[in-house]
């Protein structure tokens, strides 16, 4: 209990600071765009419209865009910093939920099914405190970068080939590689099915919590939770295990899929 009392405290001491600073870039760039769209009303007013008799400083509309090129470097790298920001505070939050997963794995009595929702570090809902989430929100919709969907469908093909060790390690560089990218979740559950494959269990349970902790509402989510769940039985902890499968219908009620699994396992089980 006192282990899980820091826990909070690091997470209530750190949140005001990481709000602050990402409150603070985004005014920083809305400060940014509103010079960057005066600037641009002051080089119309200095574009002749035809013969003048009034002379403007030399090198005036140089030194305009000059000052215009700063800005949009200046913006630019506020925009990655702000990037930056929101990852580390997304990697801590999905830390901090690992750590309470872990707490709570000693914890004689302590429900995994009923454990919240840790806030990023800066306010925002983020990772789900259990087996380490990613954030990240979901990255569904952003666009795949060069390779990404081709090193993904090549660790597919060795998990489909039961070539268990090389899938785990392709999706482990996979994520490396491409960190919060939009098939992060797709990966932890790929990793975690390889990582069964090679007889390790609980590694793999904490790549499933990690997916749907870190990315409840990617379309991973509701196989990630089943899993866990699944695995979980596996590794002994009963209530826990039914517990969490008994989450996948109400957290996911239009997976009919997900469901018919959690239900199998829930059988094997002997959950009531």
């Amino acid at each position: 209990m006192r282990l899980r009392a820091l826990l909070l405290s690091c997470t209530l001491a750190l949140a005001p600071i990481a709000g602050q600073a990402q409150e603070t870039l985004a005014d920083i760039r809305q400060d940014m765009s509103i010079l960057f769209v005066e600037l641009q009303r002051l080089k119309r007013e200095l574009s002749t419209t035809g013969a003048s008799a009034v002379a403007l400083p030399p090198g005036a509309l140089d030194r305009i865009n000059a000052i215009e090129s700063e800005l949009q470097r200046l913006t630019s790298k506020t925009e990655e910093l702000e990037f930056r920001v929101s990852r580390v505070a997304e990697d801590g939050a999905r830390r901090l939920g690992d750590l309470e997963f872990r707490v709570c794995e000693l914890e004689e009595g302590c429900d995994i099914g009923a454990i919240g929702q840790v806030p990023t570090l800066g306010g925002e809902v983020g990772a789900q405190t259990s087996p380490t989430p990613q954030p990240a929100p979901s990255s569904v919709g952003t666009e795949l970068a060069v390779g990404e969907e081709t090193d993904f469908r090549r660790a597919e093909e060795a998990l489909a080939q039961g070539d268990f060790q090389s899938a785990a390690d392709q999706f482990a560089a996979f994520r490396e590689t491409y960190p919060g990218g939009p098939l992060e979740a797709k990966a932890l559950v790929r990793e975690g099915r390889a990582l069964e494959g090679l007889g390790n269990t609980r590694d793999a349970a904490r790549r499933y919590l990690d997916a749907y902790a870190g990315y409840p509402d990617d379309s991973a989510g509701p196989e990630a939770l089943w899993r866990l769940g699944a695995a979980l039985g596996d590794l002994g902890n009963l209530a826990e295990a039914c517990v969490t499968l008994d989450e996948v219908a109400g957290r996911y009620p239009g997976s009919s899929e997900a469901i018919a699994e959690a239900a199998a396992a829930k059988t094997r089980f002997g959950c009531q």
